[in-house]
């Protein structure tokens, strides 16, 4: 059951670029407009609006934001409305990388990360090109000091997860069929086991390792300028990198 998300440990490079308390809100707006939209209003009903809005308010997202949010996705705030559009490309060394977001703008987003594969040593692929090295997949979060692991498998067992991960000085990440992820976040709440998040990701079937340092790196910017952008959601790839790369840009003399 416990696995090793190396990509998780890749990610950990990047700077608090996901600390941005504002960026964060930001993301979670267009996830709720969109899940608003795709699914309707009501949380009860819209698996997905519910999960992005449980992920808001464990990220401390005022409520009038998350209001704000479903009525835009409703169409009843008057903004422009946003929609739900997927980009597949490859970074340096062959590496696929999957990107969500969310737009009022297809044209300008389309160009903005066009732009940032070019600037960074990649290049935008068609639909379809990179999408079926990935599986979707349901993810749920829970804070290490919330409960012992051993615990916690047995509660996400018999709630019906595929994989639980737990590392020392990070959270523990739960990983579901998509149809189970609200029903294995339940059976933790159920269970008095707090979640951080509870979200719908891809997961990479195979990875590919790149073994040139320069190639890494231009990866890992890659990755940051594309999670920079403010219409892109989420960022997938099947990266990565030996282990002695890793520490040494991780811990940088």
């Amino acid at each position: 059951m416990a696995g090793h998300n190396k990509w998780s440990k890749v990610k950990r490079i990047k700077g608090a670029l996901d600390a941005k308390r504002g960026k964060i809100f930001s993301k979670l707006a267009k996830e709720i407009a969109v899940a608003t939209k795709l699914g309707g209003s009501d949380p009860g009903s819209n698996v997905r609006l519910r999960s992005a809005v449980l992920s808001a308010r464990a990220q401390n997202m005022p409520n009038d934001n998350i209001e704000r949010a479903i009525k835009r996705g409703s169409g009843d705030s008057g903004e422009a409305v946003l929609e739900e559009v997927n980009y597949e490309g490859y970074a340096p060394g062959g590496v696929a990388v999957l990107i969500e977001a969310a737009t009022d703008n297809r044209n300008r987003t389309a160009a903005d990360v066009r732009l940032i594969f070019s600037k960074h040593g990649g290049h935008l692929g068609g639909a379809g090109s990179v999408a079926y090295l990935f599986q979707r997949k349901g993810e749920v979060s829970v804070p290490e000091e919330a409960v012992d692991s051993e615990r916690l498998l047995e509660v996400v067992l018999e709630a019906g997860a595929d994989d639980l991960v737990s590392e020392p000085g990070h959270p523990h990440i739960i990983t579901t069929a998509p149809d189970r992820l609200a029903a294995v976040a339940e059976g933790l709440r159920a269970a008095s086991i707090a979640v951080t998040s509870q979200k719908l990701i891809f997961v990479p079937q195979t990875t590919v390792t790149v073994d040139d340092e320069s190639a890494a790196l231009k990866t890992l910017h890659l990755h940051d300028a594309l999670d920079d952008n403010d219409d892109v959601l989420n960022v997938y790839s099947n990266f990565d990198m030996p282990a002695g790369m890793f520490e040494r840009l991780n811990n940088p003399s």
